[in-house]
């Protein structure tokens, strides 16, 4: 995996480089001393993990993070623990604290590279022809789009509910690869771990979407981006 590390002290920059140059499948192709030098290195580098402090001067790893309308793979690496949470709310694969020992410096890599190994693994749907294929149940099983209703993420799983049927499709799939490969006219992120079907939808209420008998929250993260799609689908 390709990846560059972010960090202003020189020291800790030091350090973090020598953990990356002691594990075979990571290449650092650029390390940045602020986030001015990340934004330019994701630019004009191919970057699959970044590893990224949050206190810095001018901008924040976490406003660094935000203002991505694309980013890789993020492992948060941080002297501070009360952004924890927001780290979690943009998807970052782990958050370290320093001092961070390389026994779980290499954990965290390690998630990362499955991450990123499931996703070199994974089917894409087949736009065209409106269906795509998943692993489940030990076979490929035919998903086709104006079926689904919603989709819940669980960890490295996903569940896709389909109309006519009792029980999720569940799969080994991540919420981002599905949701970069679902037509955007069709389908719209409300929560980390939910993506819906805007035809599916029968109401909307106190930042929870009513679909059949189950209510799906809209986060907070996602509100603006889902309102401005439903506004602009009663438009069209």
């Amino acid at each position: 995996m390709n990846c560059i590390a972010v960090d202003d002290e020189s020291l800790a920059l030091d350090l973090l480089v020598d953990n990356i140059q002691q594990i075979p499948y990571l290449k650092l192709v650029k390390r940045c001393k602020n986030a001015f030098e990340a934004m330019d290195a994701l630019r004009n580098e191919q970057v699959d993990l970044m590893f990224l402090d949050i206190q810095m001067p001018g901008i924040t790893g976490v406003q660094l993070l935000q203002g991505l309308s694309y980013s890789p793979m993020v492992i948060f690496i941080t002297a501070y623990d009360q952004y924890a949470l927001e780290g979690f709310n943009l998807d970052v694969v782990d958050y370290l604290l320093k001092p961070v020992s390389f026994e779980r410096f290499l954990k965290a890599t390690n998630k990362a590279y499955e991450l990123f190994s499931l996703r070199k693994q994974e089917v894409k749907p087949a736009i065209e022809n409106d269906y795509f294929f998943v692993h489940a149940d030990y076979s490929l099983v035919k998903i086709k789009m104006s079926e689904i209703v919603y989709v819940e993420g669980l960890k490295d799983y996903l569940k896709i509910y389909l109309a006519g049927q009792s029980r999720p499709v569940v799969t080994r799939m991540t919420m981002k690869s599905l949701e970069e490969n679902l037509p955007v006219s069709q389908f719209v992120r409300v929560h980390r771990s939910y993506i819906v079907a805007l035809d599916k939808i029968d109401c909307i209420r106190n930042q929870k979407i009513k679909i059949g008998e189950v209510f799906i929250p809209i986060s907070e993260h996602y509100s603006e981006a889902f309102l401005s799609k439903i506004n602009l689908s009663k438009i069209e």
